[in-house]
Formats: structure tokens, C-alpha cells, sequence
């Protein structure tokens, strides 16, 4: 069984951004989403996280229909099957860096791993107020707490738009070592190619179609 099944998926704002397009997502597949600004790459990506709905096609998660769970059913699968990493972070500027990761440490029931904060070079800032942070601080506290949910798959936008390249191909290794271990799956959206190159798969979303380029 895919972890994911995105049928015919067509969207459109005040323009129509896809139509009829498929992903299938197996477990230990990592796949990159490229495309240009405006693409449609974030709004498909939200999609098949549960945060939109599509005007037309069929999203399956785990085996479940989206179109046939509550409200509640949903935000249940995001707490604890899903990890989704912003652009914008959506940390909880008030707690510290900490808190957040026992908010995500409290739901999964699993233990804050002392060696990911090590490796992401934030086990120095963890008691400082996420305000407090850096861009690129605040993009790591937030991976740390997507992986700390143990998620079976994770959706990410841009993860390493704000770090240098020697970190963002730790967090890449990072990501790799997970899906191996956990049979997860990764789909992440970004204009760097180095990124996209070290996933299994490539798609690129171009006039409203989208193509696997490996």
C-alpha cells in the first residue's frame, strides 16, 4: 500500500494553477517538487498535506479518503502521522525553542533526541525564546520538531531556504537517515537543484502538468 495516492488533482485560484495531475508515494521514497515561482508547487503541496482542499481529484493518506474525514479526524493525522515544515515556521514565538519540542515530544510520546539538536547546531539556543532566533535557527527548531513527531511523511516547502550550504546538506543527510529508518516518505518542494538531486525522485510542475524528470 502507497503512503499517499494524489489522483487528477486540479486547482485554480482566479486562474487555473493544475489539472489532472497524479503523485503516488511509497514508503521510503524521497521526492523533490521543482518548478518556477508561481507554479503551483506550494499549493500542491498543501494539498496533499490535508490544508487544502482541491477543486477536483482525490487524496488518499494511509489508506484514508480526505474527502471522507472529519475536521477532527484530520487534524488528528496532521498531529500524528504527518510533519509539515513551513517557509514561514509557525513556531510558538512566546515558548522557547524547548517548549515547542515538547508540545511535538508530548503528542508522538517519544523522547527529544539530544544528538538531532546537536547535528542541526542548535543545542546552544534551545532555552532561548524562538523571538529570540534567527531565521535559520527557527528553520531548524522546526525540523527538530517535525522529526521528533515521528511522522510517516513529511512535507516540506523550501526546508533549507534560509541556511548555508554546508547546513543544508546536513539537514538533507538528516532527512535521508529518517526515511531509511523509519520507512517514511519525503516530498519537499524546492528551487535548489543540489536538493532536489539527492532525492530518489524529481517531478517538475510546469504549465499546469506535472513531469518526472527522474
Amino acid at each position: 500500500m502507497n503512503l499517499l495516492n494524489a489522483t487528477a488533482i486540479s486547482h485554480s485560484f482566479d486562474y487555473e494553477l493544475f489539472s489532472n495531475i497524479s503523485l503516488h508515494v511509497s514508503a521510503g521514497d524521497t521526492i523533490a517538487i521543482t518548478g518556477v515561482s508561481g507554479s503551483g508547487k506550494s499549493t500542491f503541496l498543501h494539498i496533499l498535506s490535508t490544508l487544502l482542499v482541491p477543486k477536483a481529484g482525490n487524496v488518499e493518506i494511509l489508506g484514508k479518503d480526505l474527502k471522507g474525514l472529519s475536521e477532527k479526524e484530520l487534524v488528528h493525522l496532521r498531529s500524528h502521522e504527518l510533519g509539515i515544515i513551513f517557509q514561514s515556521h509557525y513556531l510558538f514565538r512566546g515558548f522557547s525553542a524547548m517548549e515547542n519540542l515538547e508540545v511535538a515530544s508530548m503528542l508522538s510520546h517519544e523522547k527529544i533526541d539530544e544528538a538531532l539538536l546537536q547535528r542541526l547546531g542548535i543545542a546552544q539556543v534551545m532555552h532561548q525564546k524562538v523571538s529570540e532566533l534567527s531565521g535559520g535557527q527557527q528553520q531548524r527548531v522546526s525540523i527538530a520538531r517535525v522529526l521528533t513527531k515521528i511522522p510517516r511523511i513529511i512535507f516540506a516547502d523550501e526546508p533549507t531556504g534560509n541556511l548555508d550550504n554546508k547546513t543544508a546538506s546536513e539537514v538533507m543527510n538528516i532527512f535521508n537517515e529518517y526515511i531509511a529508518q523509519n520507512k517514511a516518505a519525503l516530498v519537499l518542494v524546492t528551487h535548489d537543484e543540489s536538493l532536489a538531486h539527492r532525492c530518489d525522485k524529481i517531478y517538475h510542475l510546469e504549465n499546469k502538468e506535472l513531469i518526472q524528470v527522474k
